[in-house]
């Protein structure tokens, strides 16, 4: 099918045919024949499948439809880089039907809440909030919703992973109870569902290759140490002259300690919650417009941010939730292109990329470290020791024997000096064990990111 079985009003359609909108994905196809009947919907599709036009669509069909100026849609999204991606989608469809939209979040300074406010004021038929914000415009009496028709939550999963589900459910009381309310996810976890069903009314339900990866990333992981962790990615920069890189670090220290190392050779800029918004904005508008070619950052940027024509993406430390991996890697292959995703395993976190290979239901391919560099851990699929046997493993290997007292030293076996930089003995293969700390490709070095994390 395409855009026009959809029977869109013709000044919508004319704009999606001008900006080069043929079919629709999947995601599109199922959930706007179901909102522009008016029902509730729970949507559940992975990032990059095109569900910010599946809800934006048939909302401002029915706004062009109706010819209403009132306030007529909220949309709740999880952070300020998402709700300002939706309010300039949005601002893109509706340029050829002359619907106004308006963001509202938090962390500006003065000047962008008197502009909120005023915007507010001026009015708008679509708003684009993040909760905290909403709450305070609505304590405030600076904001009316009693004329709203419909209520959308995108990406719900990472609301309530954030702590927004008690704000979400004051707003709702704001609402009239006679709406439409539409709930897009990356993830269905039974949190979700049960919270759905308290501001749903029998809602559709939809899913789209749940925890599924784009068929077009290429995806690849390597069994590292922390301390080759620099060095490698350094080396993966200066293969190919990228246009568009995401590294992902798990922490805004690491995050900070990575792009010190890595701009004394590459064209990158770090992305965190420590910057000023106006900064977030302008690296971000830098990046988009290929200013800047790689970014590095923690999750803040792995939802909400849609680049199209993302190379690479390396998750630098891998992410404990598995999830989480899905929305990052998500950042390429976007609108059916193609794209690459290079994990970094330490031997700590083996067990969290076992469980990340469960959910996207295959195992990635492991690459040798490059010529040059150490050999890195043992990777193993298989499911740690239990807890027993590896307790009497160290017992064994660390020259303590067991009695009735507890445990004393063996005075048998000359005990060893211990190195606190070590990595701990069960991450180390056997016949790699050392007291030293593991060298890079340079020789051994102080491990600049692991301190500052």
């Amino acid at each position: 099918m395409d855009f026009s079985s959809f029977n869109f009003e013709s000044s919508l359609q004319e704009g999606l045919d001008a900006m080069g909108f043929d079919q629709p994905t999947p995601i599109q196809e199922k959930a706007i024949p179901v909102i522009i009947e008016g029902k509730d919907l729970i949507a559940c599709a992975q990032t990059g499948t095109g569900k910010t036009a599946a809800f934006i669509l048939p909302v401002l069909n029915k706004i062009s439809k109706s010819g209403s100026n009132n306030l007529n849609t909220l949309i709740l999204a999880p952070t300020r880089e998402l709700a300002i991606q939706i309010d300039q989608q949005i601002q893109g469809f509706a340029y050829f039907l002359g619907i106004s939209s308006i963001p509202v979040y938090g962390g500006g300074d003065g000047l962008v809440w008197e502009q909120q406010k005023k915007a507010l004021e001026t009015g708008a038929e679509i708003v684009v909030a993040t909760p905290g914000r909403l709450i305070a415009l609505l304590a405030g009496g600076k904001i009316d919703l009693s004329s709203l028709e419909h209520l959308i939550l995108d990406e719900a999963d990472r609301m309530m992973d954030m702590g927004f589900s008690d704000d979400i459910l004051k707003i709702v009381n704001y609402l009239p109870k006679n709406r439409q309310t539409i709930l897009f996810s990356a993830t269905m976890p039974p949190k979700i569902r049960s919270f759905s069903m308290k501001i749903l009314n029998k809602p559709e339900e939809i899913s789209i290759a749940i925890g599924k990866t784009a068929a077009g990333v290429t995806q690849s992981m390597y069994s590292v140490y922390d301390t080759q962790k620099e060095d490698l990615v350094s080396h993966i920069l200066s293969q190919k002259n990228y246009e568009a890189v995401i590294i992902f670090a798990s922490t805004k220290d690491k995050v900070k300690a990575l792009y010190k190392a890595l701009k004394k050779k590459f064209d990158v800029e770090a992305f965190h919650s420590d910057l000023e918004q106006l900064e977030r904005e302008k690296i971000m508008s830098a990046f988009k417009n290929r200013a800047v070619k790689i970014l590095v950052g923690t999750d803040i940027i792995s939802r909400g941010i849609d680049v199209v024509g993302i190379e690479l993406v390396i998750n630098y430390d891998t992410p404990s939730d598995p999830e989480d991996y899905v929305h990052r890697v998500g950042r390429t292959a976007r609108a059916d292109m193609e794209g690459e995703a290079i994990t970094f395993v330490n031997p700590k976190d083996q067990y969290k990329f076992v469980r990340i290979e469960n959910l996207i239901g295959m195992e990635v391919t492991q690459v040798p470290l490059p010529e040059g560099f150490e050999k890195g851990p043992d990777y193993s699929r298989e499911p740690k020791k239990k807890s027993g046997d590896t307790f009497k493993s160290k017992n064994k290997k660390s020259g303590f024997s067991k009695n009735k007292g507890g445990f004393k030293a063996n005075p048998h076996k000359k005990r060893e000096n211990f190195d606190s930089s070590a990595p701990k003995s069960a991450e180390i293969p056997q016949e790699k064990k050392s007291t030293s700390k593991k060298p890079g490709k340079f020789g051994p070095r102080r491990n600049v990111i692991d301190d500052a994390g």
